[in-house]
């Protein structure tokens, strides 16, 4: 599985958000100048994180973005799948109940592709955005030339 620009730079912004909104918004403007991405492709994954309910954006002077939910309830699994769609490597109908696979039956691969399936969602979906935070925290208070971190 390769994830795109759209899972990275999405999930190191959310990450940056987390971390610098307190009870006021987060610019586009900061989350690029921190983590190096352009304002233009941040607004495009922002929108595509709006519609799936994980931040919410607050216009005018001071506007900018906020977590829509409780860090501690968004996982990376929700951010990647926002961005990314299905994370699921192998599609294979022989795992869907009305799945058009002629050889369904006889083939033992599908449980091949269901472990992986499986296994990655489980892995995303057990990260927590707080705890990549705090990893993040302890990454960057360690930086001996406390320039700004990147996640």
């Amino acid at each position: 599985m390769k994830l795109s620009t759209k899972g990275r730079y999405g999930l190191r912004a959310l990450i940056d958000l987390a971390q610098y909104s307190g009870e006021a918004p987060v610019s586009i403007t900061s989350i690029s100048a921190r983590q190096d991405i352009s304002e233009r492709y941040l607004e495009q994954l922002m929108s595509m994180l709006k519609k799936s309910g994980l931040v919410s954006s607050v216009r005018g002077a001071g506007g900018g973005y906020i977590l829509a939910k409780d860090m501690r309830e968004i996982s990376v699994g929700d951010i990647l799948r926002a961005l990314e769609g299905s994370l699921e490597p192998v599609e294979c109908p022989g795992l869907e109940p009305d799945g058009e696979c002629k050889a369904a039956d006889s083939c033992v691969t599908k449980y091949v592709w269901k472990r992986i399936n499986d296994s990655i969602n489980r892995t995303v979906d057990e990260i927590m955005l707080d705890q990549l935070v705090e990893e993040s925290r302890k990454k960057c208070s360690a930086d001996i030339d406390h320039r700004v971190c990147k996640n």
